[in-house]
């Protein structure tokens, strides 16, 4: 029986011209790259499959992102700690493995996360974005009042139903655990999003972004992504921010003894108790 090593990596990339993180046919994927090079550098075809901390989307990127692989101890032996150098040599370079590690007994780069953070970055100058950021800053025309955000994104936080902001999956649930929302000016000019949950169902970061674009600009009222959360419908009238804003920054993860027993628990369907389902 060959023997086998789990490996975790730290992901960087622009995702500007990617398909997203998931492979595709045809499409030039983050996750169709890095196994290829991964494969070419282990010598191993088919390349190794690789599970992701969370899938992003067609032109997000990440500064943050994590996945982990199972492949022969032989091959990564053979590699060692030249494996990031080396991949570094056939990935594009809008994409980086900055580390390549064996992971912890227990480790799933998916399941045993606790939350993942992301942070989205408007710019609400009249006169544009900076030319240099285009490519992960957007471009709001109006002026935003972030202390109207911060009181409308309060309103959203715990664990609730988010599917009035979700793409909703067959089978799959909508009920996330929001941890941090809240908006700062952290550039001149540039207003942005800190956004964590335990887990991030389809479009969410940015349906929920959308939503206060429209309270920070005063097109609605604090309350009304409040009243959206409550309905547990898709609302039409929430308009899915622009994937180029949008970055995952970090995921976290508990020390090495509580790895397995946080997959478990996450592999669980939640549900909403009495009170939480009513939206108390």
């Amino acid at each position: 029986m060959t023997a086998l090593v789990r490996l975790r990596l730290d992901i960087g990339y622009d995702g500007s011209d990617f398909a997203g993180w998931a492979r595709q046919p045809a499409q030039r994927t983050v996750q169709g790259v890095i196994e290829e090079a991964l494969g070419r550098v282990l010598r191993l075809d088919p390349p190794p499959v690789l599970t992701v901390a969370g899938r992003t989307d067609a032109g997000v990127h990440a500064r943050g992102q994590v996945a982990h692989v199972v492949v022969p101890v032989a091959a990564y032996a053979a590699a060692g700690s030249t494996l990031p150098r080396r991949m570094a040599g056939l990935l594009p370079p809008d994409v980086r493995v900055w580390r390549v590690t064996p992971a912890p007994e227990g480790f799933d780069a998916r399941f045993s996360a606790l939350s993942r953070r992301y942070v989205y970055r408007v710019c609400d100058d009249p006169v544009g974005v900076d030319p240099l950021r285009r490519r992960d800053v957007l471009w709001h025309p109006r002026p935003l009042d972030i202390d109207r955000m911060n009181e409308a994104a309060v309103l959203l936080s715990g664990e609730h139903d988010f599917a009035a902001f979700c793409r909703k999956r067959e089978g799959a649930t909508t009920i996330r655990r929001l941890l941090r929302y809240e908006w700062a000016r952290q550039e001149p000019r540039v207003a942005a999003a800190t956004v964590e949950a335990d887990a991030f169902c389809h479009s969410m970061v940015r349906a929920l972004v959308g939503a206060l674009l429209v309270v920070g600009d005063g097109r609605r009222d604090v309350d009304w992504p409040a009243k959206v959360l409550a309905a547990r419908v898709r609302d039409s009238a929430v308009n899915v921010a622009p994937a180029h804003g949008l970055s995952l920054e970090e995921i976290r993860y508990p020390d090495d003894e509580g790895l397995a027993r946080r997959a478990q628990e996450t592999r669980r369907v939640r549900t909403l108790s009495v009170g939480d389902a009513s939206g108390s």
